[in-house]
This record gives C-alpha cells, sequence and structure tokens, in this order.
C-alpha cells in the first residue's frame, strides 16, 4: 500500500478544536436523482488510465459530486475554528525557484485566511504578510485528518467513479490557495495523480519523463518521493540551464469540475491563476512503487550521510519543511534494508513478466512527446469528455504586437503582472539569442564543487536507478 506522500505534519496542529455544526450536508440521494450519465463508466475510465501514459483532462465526469460544493467559503463553515498551516511566499519576479524552505508558515483558519484576501482586519497570523505582496498556499493537506470528526465527508470525493472502488477523500489530499500560490517543478517518484479543480484554476506545466536532464533535477531541498527541478519553468537563466531549451512543455489549464491525469514521472508546475482556488487530488499506488522505495531509501541514505555532516557549504536548509525529521545513518540504513526485503518479497521489478510483454516496453513519442501507436492499434477516446494535453510546440507561434512608438508591447505574466519587453519572443522553454547575449560576458569562470553539486550527481534519477538495480541483482544473487 502506497505510504501518504507527504508528511502530516502542520496539518492540524488542534486535535481538540471541537467543530459547531454549521458545515451543510449533501443528501447524496437528492444528488443521485439529478446526476446525468457520466461518458464513461468506471470500468471504462480504469482503462482508459490504464493506457495513458500522457497528461488528460477528463470533463463531465464528476457532476454530482458533493466535493464540488468544498468552495473554501464552505470548508470555512466546516472547519469553523481550527487551524491549519499555510505556506506564504512573495510576489516577485526571479529566475530560481522559490522552494518550501524559502516561504514562511502560519497558523490560521480559513475565515482569517479569506478575510486576509479581502484586504480585512482580524486576519490572526495573517496580519504580518500583505495580501498585496504575499501568496499563501494550504499545501498536503489529508482530508483523513482534516476531517477526522466528520468521517461523512470523505464521501463527497468519488473516485470510484474512475475505476478504482472504496476510493475516496480519506485516501486524498485538500490544496487552498491564492492567486501566484505554486508548488515548484518536480516530479513524483510514487504512483500517479488524479487532480480534481473545486473552485478557480490552476494552470499545470508539464514536461515529459524523457526530459528529465533538461529540467537540471535535484535532491535539494530534500522530500522523501519528490524531485525537484533547479529551472525555474516559466522565467528560466539560460546561462545556468542551456538545455531546458530543447524540454517539451504541455500546458494546460484546468477548469472546475475538471479532472487532469498525471502519469508516473511526468514533470509539474503548478500555479494558482484565480483569487482563490481549491483542489483536491489523490496519488495513486502503482507495482512499480515498490521499487521506486528502494531507490527513494538510497537517495535518503547519501543525501543525509553528505549534508549532516558539519561544513562550511553544508549550513543551507536541505531539509524540506514536510519531512518531520533527520535520521542517523543506522535508521536509514534499516530503512533501505526493509525496502529491499519488501521488493524482494511482491517480485515485482524484473521477475514477475507482465501479462502483456509490449506493456513493459518504453512509450515511443514524437519530438513533442506525443505518444505513438503501438502495434495493438489501442485508440484513446479522445474527444470532447476527454483532452489531451498538448505539447506546446503543435501551438501556432503567436506575434508579439507592437504598441504606436513601434516597440514591442509589454504583455502581462501568467500572474497577470506586467511582464518584460521582448523584442525576440520564445515560448516557455525556449531561449533567444537576447536571452543569451544578456548573459554575454557575464561568465566569471567556474566555481568551487559544493556538496549540493555532488549529491546532484551521486543521487541523479539516472544514477539512482542503475544503483537500484544492482543492489536489487546482489539481493537476488545472495551476495547481500
Amino acid at each position: 500500500m502506497l505510504q501518504p506522500k507527504k508528511s502530516q505534519n502542520g496539518a492540524v496542529t488542534r486535535a481538540k478544536c471541537k467543530l459547531r455544526a454549521r458545515c451543510v450536508i449533501v443528501d447524496p440521494q437528492a444528488m443521485a436523482a439529478v446526476t446525468p450519465i457520466k461518458p464513461f463508466s468506471p470500468e471504462e475510465t480504469r482503462w482508459i488510465l490504464d493506457h495513458l501514459q500522457h497528461p488528460a483532462v477528463f470533463l463531465n465526469m464528476t457532476q454530482g459530486w458533493p466535493v464540488l460544493h468544498w468552495t473554501a467559503q464552505h470548508l470555512s463553515g466546516c472547519l469553523q475554528d481550527r487551524l491549519i498551516r499555510f505556506r506564504l511566499g512573495r510576489k516577485e519576479a526571479t529566475n530560481a525557484p522559490l522552494f518550501e524552505t524559502q516561504c514562511s508558515y502560519i497558523e490560521a483558519n480559513v475565515a482569517q485566511f479569506l478575510r486576509w484576501t479581502q484586504h480585512q482586519t482580524d486576519v490572526g497570523s495573517f496580519s504580518e504578510y500583505p495580501c498585496s505582496e504575499y501568496w499563501a498556499y494550504a499545501d498536503y493537506k489529508y482530508i483523513t485528518t482534516l476531517f477526522h470528526d466528520q468521517p461523512s465527508m470523505f464521501e463527497d470525493v468519488k473516485w470510484s467513479e474512475f475505476g478504482f472502488e472504496g476510493r475516496t477523500g480519506k485516501e486524498s489530499t485538500l490544496w487552498i490557495g491564492t492567486q501566484g500560490a505554486n508548488t515548484p517543478c518536480h516530479l513524483d517518484t510514487y504512483g500517479c495523480n488524479l487532480v480534481l479543480q473545486v473552485q478557480g484554476r490552476k494552470r499545470w506545466h508539464l514536461f515529459p519523463p524523457e526530459d528529465t536532464a533538461k529540467l537540471y533535477p535535484t535532491r535539494i531541498p530534500y522530500e522523501e518521493s519528490s524531485v525537484f527541478s533547479q529551472v525555474h519553468v516559466l522565467r528560466p537563466d539560460p546561462r545556468k540551464f542551456p538545455q531546458f531549451q530543447g524540454a517539451r512543455a504541455h500546458t494546460v489549464t484546468l477548469e472546475p469540475g475538471q479532472v487532469l491525469y498525471v502519469p508516473r514521472h511526468w514533470w509539474h508546475y503548478v500555479e494558482s491563476i484565480d483569487p482563490i482556488t481549491v483542489s483536491v487530488n489523490s496519488w495513486i499506488e502503482l507495482e512499480v512503487d515498490d521499487a521506486a522505495r528502494v531507490s527513494e531509501a538510497v537517495t535518503r541514505t547519501v543525501v543525509c550521510a553528505l549534508k549532516s555532516v558539519p561544513s562550511d557549504d553544508n549550513a543551507d536548509a536541505w531539509l524540506n519543511p514536510t519531512e518531520e525529521e533527520k535520521f542517523s545513518h543506522e535508521e536509514n540504513m534499516q530503512y533501505l534494508n526493509l525496502a529491499v526485503s519488501a521488493q524482494r518479497k511482491t517480485g515485482l521489478c524484473h521477475s514477475k513478466p507482465s501479462p502483456d510483454p509490449r506493456a513493459t516496453q518504453p512509450a515511443k513519442r514524437d519530438s513533442c512527446g506525443r505518444l505513438k501507436l503501438r502495434g495493438d492499434g489501442v485508440r484513446l477516446p479522445f474527444g470532447e469528455h476527454l483532452i489531451p494535453v498538448k505539447c506546446q510546440d503543435d501551438e501556432p507561434e503567436k506575434t508579439v504586437p507592437e504598441d504606436s512608438s513601434g516597440d514591442a508591447a509589454v504583455s502581462p505574466g501568467n500572474d497577470g503582472s506586467a511582464g518584460k519587453t521582448r523584442t525576440c519572443g520564445a515560448d516557455l522553454t525556449r531561449f533567444s539569442s537576447c536571452d543569451l547575449a544578456a548573459d554575454h560576458g557575464n561568465n566569471q569562470g567556474p566555481s568551487l564543487i559544493t556538496t549540493n553539486d555532488l549529491l546532484d550527481c551521486l543521487v541523479h534519477p539516472d544514477i539512482i536507478s542503475r544503483v537500484t538495480e544492482l543492489l536489487l541483482e546482489r539481493h537476488r544473487g545472495g551476495h547481500l
């Protein structure tokens, strides 16, 4: 069984907070009476998910789900005075990602959050952070913890209609944010992901697994199951990350009621683009997760071993706030041995053949990352109810308008703020000649190799994958 992806630390800070009965309860029978027929049955939807290896959006699949009433205002009534942790980041344009270790954190209730977004008073801990200068995000909130005394709310989320029988809000997380709130670009090492948009819109920028090298992966800050990108995908630094220009961006804006499917190991950067957004997601466990846990155990052992040693370049905040504690080397080795033993028992990696040998072959894609049909001719029912997330290279090139002076006009950025004037345009992943020219002559020569530089090589996904294979081979051969 897949373990929770994120730490529950900070999700609920006052477990004894009693709730008053102000949360609206939706009558399931009344909802069922008006629920239209869904475009795909649970069995059909599960078949689609089993064959999708590319992000796609499901439409018209969530009508009648009570969770669609979970607006921030509704959740405020349900949670009352219960405090939850919010992550806050400055609204400023930089070329570097804003990692969670660089954010501020406060505890507040949802009512205070809503008053803060409306520039009102009585906002609790939000008072130190002007809404005009900061965005806020209550992310990774486990519904089973948040509503532990209202278990009936778990049934508002109906993943069973996607073919996962018995899966509800109990296996899901809640996200509440303001415009500009974002998750740094990363990939999840475990499972795949289903995301339901409830309120407002979010823009997703996704990249295929084959583009991993072009995303410059790093494990600092360290968080189990998350590989971060060193690139700010909306404002990349062409001097530091020249290979990013070859990455294939797939962009989609998720609207309320829509469900996005994120396949295993697809990179994603997510940003709220409306004043208030609410999302619910569920990470779906996969058979290959047992081998992935071995890789994660190796990574944790190496990262902790190097970053726990006092040195001048180890003064950074290397442990993500979602991680509860640092582990000793002995504890990490115990965890590694448990992961290897568990994987050996399941025998899912390299030892249990797939019913269809073609299922183990890597997906073939064209230059934009689109799947090519295999010989079996499987065709997915794309149309008005299922839309593939397109590669940005598929979109027609847009011409930058000129103002009356003949200069290139300043266009708004994705966050609604004014962007920089560009006379030689580029899309999300393309650097123009003027980008590179701006950095010409600024190269001050090679810098000293740091511990983090060394770790970026030692725990690179490709290296860790090979180390995992060697460990499992040795274990199966009786050498360990």
